[in-house]
C-alpha cells in the first residue's frame, strides 16, 4: 500500500462514518507521524513530482481526521501543528496557494480550538514565517542555470548587516541579524552537523562582520556559534551551529529591518513513541497531555469592586434585609444590622464633549475594571531607536500605571501581558472583553523615518481621515494575521461601532493629561492631537477605547528622554489622571443623602 492509500484510509474511516471503532488516537498520530517522516524525504528531493505533492496532501488530511475522530485527545492539538506546518512545507516546495491557505487555516484552527496547548505560543512565528516568504520574492520556481541569474547589484546599493546578536528566550534561542534595508532571505536547515544558515542575497557585512565567527560556548545552549561568510553574487549567508534543536522560524521586523532566527530548544521525546523517528524542522514527537478544561467567560456577571461607600451601604442595606427574614424554629438569632448608613447619590454624569448622553450615561454606568495592553512584545519588539525598544518601554509605562491604579479604591486593573511575551492584537482586545474590562488603554510608542517627527498623539476606532494616521495604524497592525476574507467583517464591526462618542471623549483626556504632565519637562513637545483610524488591536472591544502613542522612539530628544525613570513616571501620571478625569465625568463624586 502507498504512503498516499494509507493516509487515506485513515482518513476515510472517520469521513466516511465507519461502523468499526477508530483505532486509538495516538496510534494514528504515530503512525501519521512515521508516514510524515518518509514523506519528507521526498518532498525535500530536488526532483520531486506532483504526485509526492498528493501524498502529503492525502497526510494532511490524515491529521485532520485525527481531530474528527478525537477533537478532545491530547493528540489533536499536535495533530493540527503537523499538519499546518506540513501544508506550509508543501507551499514552500511546490508554491501552490491552495496549500498556504490550508497551512494558515490549520494553525489558526490549532490557536482558536486549542488555547491551552503549549504549541499556540509558535503559531505567530509560523504565520510571520508565511507573511515573509509571501514579501520577499515570487513563487518558489526551478532553479535557473547559472548564465541566466541576474547580474550582481552594484556595490553602492548593497544593504549592510549592521549587526547580530543573541538573545535567550524561556523555550528558544534566539539570533537578530539588524540591517540598513530590506532584503529577500532564503533559510535552510541541514541536518548533519545540525546547523541553520540564511541567505542574504545584495548584502555586505559590516567590518566587524567580515569572515567572522561569533562563539557563545559559555551558554552552550542550542546556538553555539554564529559564522559569517561570503558567496557570489554579494550574498552573505549567516550559519547557526545549531545542537539539540527542535525547530526554528526566520521572520523579519521593520523600523529598522532586521531578520530574526528562532531557535526552539529540543523536548523529551515521549517513550511510548518509535525510536526511529529522527526529530525534523517541524516534526514534533510528543506524547501531550490531555487538554485542559477551558473556562468559558460570563456574560453579565461581575465582580463589583469592595471599597466604596455606595456598595458598602447598600451591603448594610442587604444585611439589615436579610435580619428581617423569617428564620425556620431553633434557628439562632442572626447579628443585628449597624445602623443604616448614610447612601451615596451620585449626581447625574456630565455631557460628552459633543453636548449629547450616550447610552452608558443615560445608564448611569461608570468605570471600575481598566484593562491595559502595553503593545508588541515576545519576537514583536515594535519601534526601534538607540538604545530603547517600544516593546520594553510601554511594558514599563503600563506597570507604573497599574501601581497607581492599585491605590484607588474600587478600582481593578489587568494587564494583557507582563513580560516579553507576544499576544495577537485580536486576543488583547479579548482578554478585556473576557474580564468584562469598562476601559481599555493600548500603550504605544511612535516612530518615522523622518528623525526630526516628535511628539504626542492619541487615537480612537474609526476610519482613517488622514494619511499620517493611516501610515500609524498601518505600523501598528503589521503583525495582524487577519486576512482579505475578513475585510467584510471588519469594516463592518468599525462601522457600527457603538462607543466612538465615549472613545473619543477619553482619548481627548488622554491627549490633554499628557500634554499638560510632559510639556514642563519637554519645552518642545508637540500636540499632535487626537486622531482616529482603524486599528486592528481596538476592533471588537465593548469598552471605550484607546491607542496613546507617548513619544516617538526615533527622535534623539525625546529619545533621551524616554530611558529616564522621571520621564516615564510623568508619562505613566498622565495615564493615569487621564483615566480618573474620565471616570469622574461618568460618575461624579457621591453626595451623601442622610436615610432616616
Amino acid at each position: 500500500m502507498t504512503l498516499k492509500a494509507a493516509a487515506l484510509v485513515a482518513f476515510a474511516l472517520v469521513a466516511a462514518g465507519a461502523a468499526e471503532a477508530l483505532p486509538p488516537a495516538k496510534t494514528m498520530y504515530t503512525d501519521a507521524l512515521a508516514r510524515e517522516q518518509t514523506l519528507r524525504a521526498a518532498l525535500s528531493a530536488p526532483d520531486a513530482s506532483p504526485g509526492v505533492l498528493e501524498e502529503v496532501r492525502a497526510e494532511i488530511a490524515a491529521y485532520e481526521a485525527i481531530v474528527r475522530g478525537y477533537p478532545a485527545s491530547g493528540y489533536s492539538d499536535n495533530a493540527l501543528w503537523q499538519a499546518g506546518c506540513l501544508a506550509l512545507d508543501a507551499f514552500a516546495r511546490f508554491g501552490q496557494t491552495i496549500d498556504r491557505d490550508a497551512g494558515i487555516r490549520l494553525l489558526r484552527r490549532l490557536a482558536a480550538g486549542y488555547p491551552a496547548s503549549s504549541l499556540v505560543a509558535q503559531v505567530p512565528a509560523q504565520l510571520a514565517r508565511v507573511n515573509a516568504r509571501d514579501a520577499a520574492a515570487p513563487r518558489p520556481q526551478p532553479a535557473k542555470p547559472p548564465a541566466e541569474r541576474s547580474p550582481a547589484k552594484a556595490p553602492g546599493s548593497l544593504v549592510t548587516i549592521r549587526d547580530i546578536h543573541r538573545t535567550d528566550l524561556p523555550d528558544a534561542v534566539r539570533i537578530t541579524i539588524e540591517l540598513d534595508g530590506e532584503v529577500p532571505f532564503h533559510d535552510e536547515r541541514i541536518a548533519d552537523p545540525p546547523r541553520v544558515f540564511v541567505d542574504l542575497p545584495g548584502t555586505r557585512p559590516a567590518p566587524a562582520f567580515v569572515d567572522r565567527t561569533l562563539r557563545f560556548e559559555a551558554a552552550a545552549d542550542v546556538v553555539r556559534q554564529v559564522r559569517v561568510g561570503r558567496h557570489p553574487n554579494n550574498t552573505t549567508r549567516v550559519v547557526l551551529d545549531a545542537v539539540g534543536l527542535t525547530s526554528y522560524s526566520v521572520y523579519p521586523l521593520y523600523s529598522p529591518f532586521r531578520l530574526v532566527i528562532d531557535c526552539v530548544r529540543s523536548i523529551a521525546l515521549d517513550a511510548a513513541a518509535p525510536a526511529h523517528l529522527p526529530v525534523e524542522a517541524s516534526v514534533r514527537v510528543v506524547d501531550p497531555p490531555p487538554i485542559a478544561a477551558r473556562t468559558l467567560a460570563t456574560i453579565w456577571t461581575r465582580r463589583f469592586p469592595a471599597g466604596s461607600p455606595a456598595n458598602a451601604a447598600l451591603l448594610s442595606t442587604v444585611r439589615a434585609a436579610d435580619a428581617a427574614e423569617p428564620r425556620a424554629a431553633g434557628e439562632a438569632p442572626k447579628p443585628a444590622p449597624p445602623p443604616l448608613a448614610s447612601i451615596a447619590v451620585a449626581p447625574p454624569a456630565a455631557k460628552t464633549t459633543a453636548g449629547g448622553l450616550t447610552i452608558a450615561r443615560q445608564l448611569g454606568l461608570g468605570v471600575s475594571r481598566i484593562a491595559i495592553d502595553p503593545g508588541h512584545g515576545g519576537h514583536d519588539p515594535g519601534a526601534k531607536g538607540k538604545g530603547i525598544t517600544e516593546a520594553d518601554l510601554v511594558l514599563d509605562i503600563a506597570l507604573r500605571v497599574e501601581k497607581l491604579l492599585q491605590n484607588v479604591p474600587g478600582v481593578e486593573v489587568i494587564l494583557t501581558r507582563r513580560g516579553d511575551e507576544f499576544i495577537p492584537l485580536p486576543e488583547r482586545t479579548a482578554i478585556a472583553n473576557r474580564e468584562a474590562a469598562d476601559l481599555f488603554l493600548s500603550i504605544h510608542a511612535n516612530a518615522s523615518p523622518n528623525a526630526q517627527a516628535r511628539g504626542i498623539e492619541t487615537y480612537f476606532l474609526n476610519f482613517a481621515t488622514n494619511t499620517s494616521a493611516a501610515a500609524v495604524a498601518a505600523r501598528e497592525n503589521a503583525t495582524s494575521t487577519l486576512a482579505m476574507g475578513e475585510m467584510p467583517d471588519i469594516v463592518k464591526a468599525i462601522a457600527l461601532n457603538n462607543k466612538v462618542d465615549e472613545s473619543r471623549d477619553f482619548a481627548k483626556d488622554v491627549q490633554r493629561a499628557m500634554y499638560e504632565r510632559l510639556r514642563p519637562a519637554n519645552r518642545t513637545l508637540r500636540d499632535l492631537g487626537v486622531k482616529q483610524a482603524p486599528f486592528v488591536v481596538l476592533i471588537g472591544a465593548t469598552m471605550p477605547s484607546v491607542l496613546a502613542e507617548i513619544s516617538f522612539v526615533t527622535n534623539a530628544q525625546e529619545g533621551r528622554l524616554l530611558k529616564g525613570n522621571a520621564y516615564r513616571q510623568r508619562i505613566a501620571e498622565s495615564l493615569f489622571n487621564a483615566i480618573r478625569k474620565y471616570q469622574t465625568s461618568l460618575k461624579a463624586a457621591p453626595i451623601a443623602a442622610v436615610q432616616h
